[in-house]
């Protein structure tokens, strides 16, 4: 019997029935973390208790999930069952949890064992450990778990520098209106940086390098000349900011130079013009556009080499 077929069969072997379920885990904790590999392993059970007809509430956290259902808008009353869904055991947010819904019967689900002796373990009256319990390590249930369409990967390549324009540097606000924006879309981000580095991880160390990150995108949104060069050398439409006020500077004169219409003057980068070029980008009219650039790019670089 795997995992989930054990919860239910627990939940069902309560002499009034299930009830409603209350889901939690680290992701309900204000002062918790929620990770993809927590929220899978929620779905994961969440979906077995659907097939099993077990009505069930999830507790959020509310800077995590802001308008959900907290733990503290969570009644106890309202729950003979909590299951803690993923990560491990211990702490005082778990303990606190035992406190607040101590006449509810508790069970870990999915979960690392640290101290099988701990309150924090032994607090729960049914433990189906993925490790660190008295059986063998089993699967995380992650693994298990249903997954919509990948969004789209989105390389996001700002410059807070360039000093040389002066008062028309209007750089500070740009990126705060492109990285708001772009935190309330749907997209799997991708921090980014044309500089190189040999004694720095986080920055590539060649131009291969870098060209390899963005070719693996599906956009790149950028503040820099080469954001835009890059990106369209590797056939990947750009969606360009010009930070510098007053008709822009070197990005807006590389975008005409290649004939790229994604780009967007530092006083217009607004939700809705910014979502236009972004739909443009994703929905293949930009991809087509980037790609013959490429394409284009790679016949010049081919008779540079060949003369």
């Amino acid at each position: 019997m795997d995992t989930p077929d054990r919860l239910v069969a627990a939940l069902r072997a309560h002499p009034e029935g299930p009830g409603t379920v209350l889901l939690t885990g680290w992701f309900s904790f204000l002062d918790g973390e929620a990770t993809a590999g927590d929220l899978l392993a929620r779905t994961a059970v969440a979906r077995a208790l659907d097939r099993a007809r077990i009505a069930h509430d999830t507790a959020w956290s509310a800077g995590f999930a802001p308008g959900a259902r907290t733990l503290d808008e969570a009644d106890p009353a309202a729950y003979r069952h909590v299951v803690f869904v993923c990560g491990p055991l211990h702490g005082p947010q778990v303990l606190g949890l035992h406190r607040r819904y101590a006449h509810c019967v508790r069970i870990a689900v999915n979960v690392s064992v640290i101290d099988p002796g701990a309150p924090a373990t032994t607090g729960f009256h049914l433990v189906l450990a993925r490790d660190g319990g008295t059986g063998p390590p089993r699967p995380d249930l992650a693994a298990l778990a249903p997954a919509g369409a990948p969004p789209p990967l989105v390389a996001v390549v700002l410059t807070g520098g360039q000093g040389e324009y002066g008062e028309r540097r209007g750089h500070a606000d740009v990126s705060a209106a492109l990285t708001g924006w772009l935190g309330a879309k749907d997209c799997a981000r991708l921090p980014a940086d044309t500089r190189l580095a040999h004694d720095d991880w986080r920055l590539c160390a060649s131009p291969e390098q870098f060209l390899a990150l963005v070719g693996r995108c599906d956009l790149v949104v950028t503040t820099r000349l080469h954001g835009l060069v890059l990106a369209l050398r590797s056939g990947v439409p750009a969606l360009a900011v010009d930070p510098v006020r007053g008709g822009g500077a070197k990005l807006s004169a590389q975008a005409r130079a290649l004939r790229w219409p994604a780009l967007v003057p530092a006083e217009e980068a607004r939700p809705e013009v910014l979502d236009r070029w972004w739909g443009w980008c994703l929905d293949g009219r930009g991809r087509a556009a980037a790609r013959r650039r490429a394409a284009l790019q790679a016949r010049a670089r081919a008779a540079q080499l060949a003369g």
